[in-house]
């Protein structure tokens, strides 16, 4: 089948150089190479350098729009079929600089974002048999190419090509195709085409039916023309009934308020307490921490003249697995009561052999780590 349709379109190359050169940029764009620039394509029809595949696209003579109404004949000719459809939509290519006819930055669905890239407008053809494109038109941004005659001429843009919008230039295709013998009673689209009243009202007056998305903003008329109403009021008996129901109860319940997870829904009760309340002092807001005295072991109560002992849990850290008071505190030595000797540092023990403790034994007795 693609030697059939290569067969078709030979002629309109008069050399046999871009003849083959095209035939391998085709091969090209149907691989499955990850860049499809001259270079990448280039390499993959096994040449050593891109000079073939440049000189085709800037310098050989040829008629793109010949080739164009070709393989659009050859297209209906095998997927032909009652009920067919035309599809406009737009696409966008990524550009690097600003040389290239129609870059600047836009936005694209491409990379899904604003960026430096050209946008064209496609018309495809969808049957029962199979779906393809038939035409392309390159969209030029007005004021920066159109106004700007130097850029133009650099860029190899013709005089004649004036500004139009994705609307007309998918009207002049959709014009074509069905002039050319294209049979398809149908045009879908996206919003971008449907909000063009021009582009509709040339639909009728061609007597092709359409089915194209607009914005629910847009007013439309009913009532035989006499009123003219929003877009999505007009639905059916049900859709309408579900919509008045919704309104209603919004109405009724009011304005649902907007939560963050910050505060407890009113129809949730809160989660009970892991743990019971405990008593705290009114003025620290520190759970105490029973000790037991020195005097009577087993005795538990509160310790004066012992500051450590007195120490509680932090409010901000008694949540689950983080309760759990302070160790024990026996009693403390305190650092000027060890006594060293003169000739400490000199050994570990005494002349008379009796041990005794280095500096770096001198630490309280049963004091946990941490607690200075």
């Amino acid at each position: 089948m693609f030697d059939q349709a290569m067969a078709r379109i030979a002629g309109h190359f008069g050399r046999v150089e871009p003849r083959a050169s095209a035939r391998s940029y085709l091969l090209g764009l149907l691989s499955r190479a990850e860049r499809k620039n001259c270079r990448q394509l280039a390499e993959q029809a096994g040449l050593a350098r891109p000079g073939p595949m440049q000189r085709l696209l800037r310098h050989a003579r040829w008629d793109a729009d010949a080739v164009r109404d070709d393989i659009r004949a050859y297209a209906v000719e095998h997927l032909g079929a009652d009920g067919g459809v035309l599809i406009v939509d737009e696409t966008g290519f990524v550009k690097k600089g600003r040389a290239s006819a129609g870059v600047q930055r836009q936005y694209t669905g491409t990379a899904g974002r604003i960026e430096n890239s050209q946008a064209g407008v496609f018309l495809a053809y969808a049957t029962s048999r199979g779906r393809t494109l038939i035409d392309r038109r390159l969209y030029l941004p007005e004021h920066s190419w159109c106004a700007d005659a130097e850029r133009r001429h650099a860029a190899g843009i013709p005089e004649e090509v004036r500004f139009q919008t994705k609307p007309r230039l998918a009207w002049e295709m959709i014009a074509a195709a069905l002039d050319a013998g294209v049979q398809a009673p149908w045009v879908t689209g996206d919003e971008v085409y449907g909000q063009d009243p021009q582009l509709r009202a040339a639909l009728e007056t061609r007597g092709t039916g359409y089915v194209i998305a607009v914005a629910c903003s847009t007013r439309v008329r009913n009532n035989h023309g006499r009123t003219t109403i929003r877009a999505d009021t007009v639905a059916g008996p049900p859709a309408r009934h579900h919509l008045a129901t919704a309104q209603r109860r919004q109405r009724r319940q009011g304005p649902t308020p907007l939560r963050l997870g910050l505060d407890t829904p009113r129809h949730r009760k809160p989660p009970p307490p892991t743990h019971p309340p405990q008593p705290h002092h009114r003025r620290t807001r520190l759970l105490p921490v029973p000790v037991t005295h020195r005097s009577a072991p087993g005795r538990t109560g509160p310790r004066r003249r012992r500051p450590l002992e007195r120490r509680g849990m932090l409010p901000g850290r008694q949540g689950p697995g983080r309760t759990r008071p302070l160790p024990e505190v026996r009693h403390w030595t305190s650092w000027h009561r060890l006594s060293f000797p003169r000739n400490a540092g000199r050994g570990d023990s005494r002349s008379d052999g009796s041990h005794e403790r280095r500096p770096d034994d001198a630490c309280p007795e049963e004091v946990p780590a941490g607690v200075t």
